[in-house]
């Protein structure tokens, strides 16, 4: 069985930042959505008309009333910090919340995301199968032309939550888009709560959100590869896998997180009491 130092280190490495009180808050509406960097606050000091400076951090102007409103400020901002190389637009909006389960405030592109240090959504489903040598876990080796993670082993589904999409919604769409599983299949994963972390990047400051699902897989059912993002997918004893979370640096960063979870939910770390209540209290750091 993996040792606790060998699986808690992972959570070290995602929650990696003890305060952000060199930070300033960044509000919309009265309310804290996020966290800026030094460098993005003298930024957007150049943008007076849509972004205003007090003793409690950074604000959309008040005039910005509604959704539709502070959507296309953030929009004209993200435009102009991306032209000076702040970071660089993906091309998909994401929800702007206070809380994860908050009401929309806005929306902005993911590429802007952690430079606001705002919160980003996302599902991650376990695909499994029960042997009868014990579980079996659906697990896709990342592209190597990945940005992120290249080559790093990960979930059978995982993606963020584009605006305007419940997380069972991303998982159905991203099922077929990465695994090529039909509605029918992935709509039977089974909600397994959620993990998150705060990270800070080089880009900013990553507050994630990973909604967690357990797909159960029959025996006859095999994920494929239908976009480039996966160059294929193995099904792998879950002991196995854990022993990659523990031993290597094989598994994508905030995986290793999920796939913790999934072991302590299904009984497979023998753990002291301590030991596992603390893994659970730093599985979920997001508010």
């Amino acid at each position: 069985m993996p040792p606790f130092a060998a699986l808690w280190r992972h959570v070290e490495a995602c929650n990696n930042i003890a305060s952000p009180a060199h930070l300033l808050p960044f509000r919309i509406a009265g309310r804290q959505v996020g966290w800026l960097g030094p460098d993005l606050a003298r930024a957007l000091a150049f943008f007076p008309r849509d972004v205003h400076f007090d003793r409690d951090g950074v604000t959309l102007a008040g005039r910005l009333r509604g959704e539709a409103a502070c959507t296309a400020a953030l929009e004209r901002l993200a435009t102009a910090l991306a032209g000076r190389g702040h970071f660089v637009l993906r091309g998909e909006a994401f929800d702007v919340r206070e809380a994860p389960d908050g009401p929309v405030l806005a929306r902005l592109d993911r590429g802007a995301l952690p430079a606001f240090g705002v919160i980003s959504q996302g599902v991650h489903v376990n695909g499994f199968v029960r042997r009868p040598d014990g579980l079996h876990l659906w697990c896709g080796t990342r592209s190597r032309r990945k940005p992120v993670a290249p080559g790093k082993l990960d979930h059978l589904v995982a993606g963020g939550i584009p605006a305007g999409l419940s997380p069972v919604q991303c998982l159905v769409k991203e099922a077929e888009e990465e695994a090529s599983l039909p509605p029918e299949i992935a709509a039977r994963a089974v909600p397994a709560g959620r993990v998150s972390y705060v990270m800070a990047t080089e880009e900013g400051l990553r507050r994630d959100v990973l909604h967690c699902f357990d797909l159960e897989l029959p025996a006859d059912v095999t994920p494929c590869p239908n976009d480039d993002e996966v160059e294929r997918f193995d099904l792998l004893p879950a002991r196995e896998v854990l022993a990659r979370v523990a031993g290597t640096e094989e598994v994508k960063f905030n995986v290793n997180l999920v796939l913790i979870d999934f072991a302590l939910r299904h009984g497979l770390l023998s753990l002291a009491p301590e030991e596992e209540a603390r893994l659970r209290a730093g599985l979920d750091q997001v508010g």
